[in-house]
């Protein structure tokens, strides 16, 4: 299986501060830490177990001492510096540990306010926005300015959720009034680029009444979506009669089972005189708008192909979920996909 080597976001990096925090990614259970020492804030992922007599870690508390930050197992007092290794047995105070007497820890890195984490290293190598969290450019550019949204815990599997995001002819009817009209329902699929390293679609059309927060007249608005990642999708969209407010909106998900997923949305904007509690209250709206029709839909995996007999007939406008299809496929991607 592919999903463990890849990186995949847990938790958002406000909530780890000065205690653990419990968490799991595709099944494994995972303890989460903030190492303070040095000017670094480092956060740790490992196994929400001691390897002592293995109660959760996640129960236990983070030490800041002479010896730097140490977490505490709550059931023996054994102390985990930021390595995983023991540093101090309360017990028997001049004990070595050795280093078999360690937690077993995973690769954690924070990235556009949240912390993203690979349970596996890769067995081979991948294409290079595999190789690390999607990158969103304008997340990482001080001229936009960035709300995170979420997490949305939802009924459904991850794939199901992109190819929700990444489909234009559903505006009028989920999201009337809002994001599309009925009387406005055709759109511009664009020319769209498949590869190893994912899809980019460009020039991508639809007429929207309100494209974001602060809008206050219809346009027709530029799409561009990017996938860099099978659980996670970019868009940037500009309006194209004037409008000098550009927005860019990356989703990125995790996998809490084969048909089940929590979403967050970082928010870019550049000119958008909303407020950020404004940014989230749209977010919210308008998934609000999505989560009933992407949770009826059935399978709640995405039919690929892969191992069932469930097909589902395509129009003109699906060209790109059709794209993010084979993308999947490719990837020989399992967990969500049927």
């Amino acid at each position: 299986m592919i999903e463990p080597q890849l990186w995949h976001p847990v938790i958002a990096s406000h909530q780890v501060r000065d205690q653990p925090v419990a968490c799991s990614l595709l099944g494994q259970a995972l303890v989460l830490w903030r190492e303070q020492a040095h000017d670094t804030h480092r956060v740790h992922a490992w196994a929400d177990r001691c390897p002592h007599r293995g109660a959760r870690l996640s129960l236990g508390r983070v030490l800041i001492g002479l010896h730097g930050t140490r977490l505490e197992c709550p059931y023996h007092g054994w102390q985990f510096g930021g390595e995983g290794r023991c540093q101090h047995v309360p017990a028997a105070p001049d004990f070595v540990p050795p280093a078999s007497h360690c937690a077993t820890p995973f690769e954690a890195r924070e990235q556009h306010g949240l912390v993203w984490v690979r349970l596996q290293p890769p067995s081979q190598t991948l294409a290079a926005p595999l190789a690390d969290p999607p990158a969103f450019a304008p997340g990482d550019d001080p001229a936009w300015r960035t709300v995170l949204c979420g997490p949305y815990e939802l009924n459904t599997s991850a794939p199901r959720l992109v190819e929700n995001f990444l489909d234009l002819s559903h505006f009028g009817f989920v999201h009337e009034g809002w994001l599309g009209e009925r009387g406005h329902a055709q759109v511009q699929t664009g020319a769209v680029e498949e590869g190893e390293a994912g899809l980019v679609v460009r020039d991508a059309r639809a007429w929207q009444p309100r494209a974001y927060a602060g809008a206050d007249a219809g346009a027709w608005i530029a799409y561009r979506y990017d996938v860099p990642h099978p659980f996670a999708a970019i868009l940037r969209k500009d309006a194209t009669e004037g409008d000098p407010v550009s927005n860019a909106i990356a989703l990125f998900i995790r996998l809490d089972g084969h048909e089940l997923c929590t979403a967050w949305f970082v928010m870019a904007t550049r000119g958008d005189a909303s407020t950020d509690q404004e940014l989230v209250a749209f977010q919210d709206a308008v998934f609000a708008q999505d989560r009933p029709v992407v949770e009826s839909q059935s399978p709640r995996a995405l039919p690929v192909g892969r191992t069932t007999p469930v097909t589902e007939v395509h129009g003109p406008a699906d060209r790109v979920s059709s794209a993010y299809r084979r993308y999947l496929k490719r990837l020989d991607i399992a967990l969500g996909t049927c």
